[in-house]
């Protein structure tokens, strides 16, 4: 197997589509991120062991600004939002400070992926854009008194999806004290959640709430960039555990020990008469036969412990219909889900560009 490729469609890297134009940086005060490695098998490269990642440790590692842009996203329904994100010529500017001689950080250089070392975390992608669309037509459930909701992000990224929920739950959902909303963003590469992913939380917390903070106004520039200082940090978490927001990280090969961090295996409990419910959700994670298998296993262990505890799960995946030359596609996956038990159903397809699908999958 080729040790990287790139995609090379049209679209694919939405790196610059729909941001403001950079500006001239100011180098930031480097954060210590761990080292890459490779998400699925490949022969000669260890896989990287599942691991929890402590917000509080994460927040501490952050450089002291950050720049930003913002992906405008036209709904299905004419609607447009936008979703800050964390600049990528920002996150080279970082690098390049902390820079020891060693090798660039992989998934900064041309290559969409490399297999065994960087699964394109750093990019957003299509199909997560294809899932903020859905998202929105189904928000309803998160101002649904009855269900604590739990959305499971896997091979997050940039986390499009998941930055989408969290900032219609800041517009929508009720704040009161047995609300509670949990997000869990998982990537491969741990640089990724430290780098893009926990930023542009951040990001979108921060512009919400801006008009009502004067600290977080005051850290705003005019030049697109946001002070992370220990002020707006500690506000972060504050807001957090006022609004009953969990914010989960986590890292490593898709496995059962990431199965069993993600998914303890015991009786969950919302301390109220609340129905936790669980949505995965995939992006443009199955685009080779390696990652295909390891993922929907990994939807179908952890829709299985949900079921075990009483509550509900499905998954929603969004994947391109074929990944030329890598070997995956959505009806592989279709595939691979029945055959393991899973009941699948077709939402939606786009036929713009590369042609894309999404599909909804549930245990029987």
């Amino acid at each position: 197997m080729s040790e990287h490729f790139s995609f090379s469609f049209a679209g694919d890297d939405m790196e610059d589509e729909g941001q403001s134009p950079p500006v001239a940086p100011n180098i930031s005060a480097p954060a210590q991120p761990q080292p890459a490695a490779g998400a699925f098998p490949v022969a000669g490269k260890p896989l990287l062991p599942a691991t929890s990642h402590d917000l509080k440790h994460m927040l501490s590692q952050l450089p002291s600004k950050i720049a930003y842009g913002a992906l405008d996203v036209e709904l299905d329904d004419g609607e447009k939002i936008q979703l800050p994100r964390r600049e990528l010529w920002d996150v080279r500017v970082q690098l390049m400070a902390e820079d020891d001689g060693g090798d660039t950080e992989p998934g900064l250089g041309n290559h969409d992926v490399r297999t065994g070392v960087y699964e394109g975390g750093f990019k957003s992608w299509e199909s997560s854009v294809d899932l903020v669309k859905f998202l929105w037509l189904s928000k309803a459930f998160l101002v649904d008194v009855n269900v604590s909701p739990r959305f499971i992000e896997l091979g997050c990224g940039t986390a499009l999806p998941s930055l989408a929920l969290f900032q219609w739950s800041l517009s929508f959902r009720a704040h009161n004290e047995s609300s509670s909303l949990y997000l869990v963003l998982a990537d491969y590469n741990p640089t990724v959640l430290q780098l893009v992913t926990l930023p542009n939380f951040i990001l979108c917390w921060a512009l919400h709430q801006r008009a009502r903070s004067p600290i977080l106004d005051n850290a705003f520039s005019s030049e697109g960039e946001l002070d992370l200082t220990p002020e707006v940090l500690n506000a972060f978490e504050e807001f957090l555990e006022t609004r009953n927001i969990s914010l989960s990280f986590f890292s490593g090969a898709w496995s059962a020990e990431f199965v069993d961090l993600v998914n303890p295996n015991k009786v969950h409990t919302t301390g109220s008469e609340r129905k936790r419910q669980t949505v995965i959700l995939g992006a443009e994670t199955i685009y080779s036969p390696f990652a295909l298998s390891a993922f929907t296993q990994t939807v179908l262990s952890i829709m299985k412990r949900e079921r075990a505890c009483g509550d509900s799960a499905e998954a929603l995946v969004a994947a391109k219909k074929l990944y030329f030359g890598v070997g995956g596609s959505l009806d592989d996956f279709v595939f691979k889900a029945r055959e393991l038990g899973a009941e699948i159903e077709h939402l939606r397809e786009e036929t713009e560009g590369v042609r894309r699908g999404m599909v909804r999958c549930r245990l029987p």
